[in-house]
């Protein structure tokens, strides 16, 4: 299983909590040292929307101008905006055996990940 996101991000710092605290192994990739490549994008998006990826309560996403924000209304556009602000997706992102899971949700987690 791989773990993607930001370490020092409250939301992944959760999430890691509770993987480790539940004996969950993952590999964990952090997009600010590593990035995310557009294929790795990509097969996300075939289990997610792009909307459902880009954070837009985040702190990168407000920091955005107007115009910036507006521009964003297709995966090519989304996917590219992702990979030069890594930190406007959504995160964590996790690779699973049964599939993307986006973000933290505990319940998720219990029936998705244990």
């Amino acid at each position: 299983m791989k773990v993607y996101g930001i370490k020092n991000c409250n939301t992944v710092k959760k999430a890691l909590d509770w993987l480790n605290a539940n004996g969950v192994a993952y590999e964990f990739q952090d997009f600010k040292k590593l990035g995310v490549s557009e294929a790795t994008l990509k097969d996300w998006e075939k289990q997610v929307s792009w909307e459902t990826l880009v954070n837009k309560k985040g702190m990168t996403w407000r920091g955005l101008s107007i115009e910036e924000k507006e521009a964003v209304v297709n995966e090519d556009i989304a996917n590219k905006l992702m990979q030069e602000k890594t930190s406007v997706i959504k995160r964590p992102v996790i690779e699973s055996p049964k599939g993307l899971i986006v973000g933290f949700d505990e319940a998720v987690y219990e029936t998705n990940l244990k």
